[in-house]
Formats: structure tokens, sequence, C-alpha cells
């Protein structure tokens, strides 16, 4: 797990695998205290969604390919509380729900 990578570069562009599948690229790394995340471009989806993803759901990062891959799968990364917006990852409240979802596939 070469989590340290994405602490000492941007991963912007990098693509994001979750367990079972392509999920997309990532837009921007945000370092927000106590919730640091990626935020992924999903284009393939529709509308083009993005998906704000904790720090803590990589599994680990090929530096080399630059691929980052997920603990989680692409449906429960679809079920997670939307990202709309830049501001929610401002909202404590936003950040609460989606912090609560993701520690529920960690811990079932």
């Amino acid at each position: 797990m070469a989590l340290h990578v994405l602490a000492e570069s941007d991963p912007t562009e990098f693509s994001v695998e979750a367990s079972d599948d392509t999920l997309g690229t990532v837009d921007r790394r945000s370092l927000v205290p106590e919730f640091d995340h990626l935020v992924v471009d999903t284009g393939h989806w529709k509308f083009g969604r993005s998906a704000a993803i904790p720090m803590g759901m990589v599994a680990r990062v090929d530096a080399e390919r630059r691929v980052i891959t997920l603990l989680c799968t692409k449906e429960q990364v679809k079920d997670a509380p939307r990202f709309a917006r830049d501001q929610d990852t401002n909202d404590p409240a936003y950040l609460r729900r989606l912090g609560a979802y993701y520690a529920g596939i960690l811990t079932p």
C-alpha cells in the first residue's frame, strides 16, 4: 500500500478502480481537516457525476501505472451520499453522512 504517494504528489488524472470495476479519474485531492478525500470524475456515468471518496477507502496506489484502487465496489460508490458541488465538502452535515456511509462499508 503506497498511500504516502498521495501525500507526496498530485494524484490528479490517476485512474481510479473500485474493487470490481473502473470508476474514472481523479479530478483533485482535497485536504479537508479530518476528511481528506479524492474527487473522482466518473464521466462515463449518467450525467457525468463526480464522487467524493474518503482517503480511507484507498486500498493501494500504483504510482508507476498511475492507478488508485479502492476498498469498495462501483455500486457502493454510486450509492454514497451524492456529491453535487464543491461546497459539499465544506458542509459538516454532508461530511458526517459521507463518513458514516463509508465507515459502514469498512465495518459491516
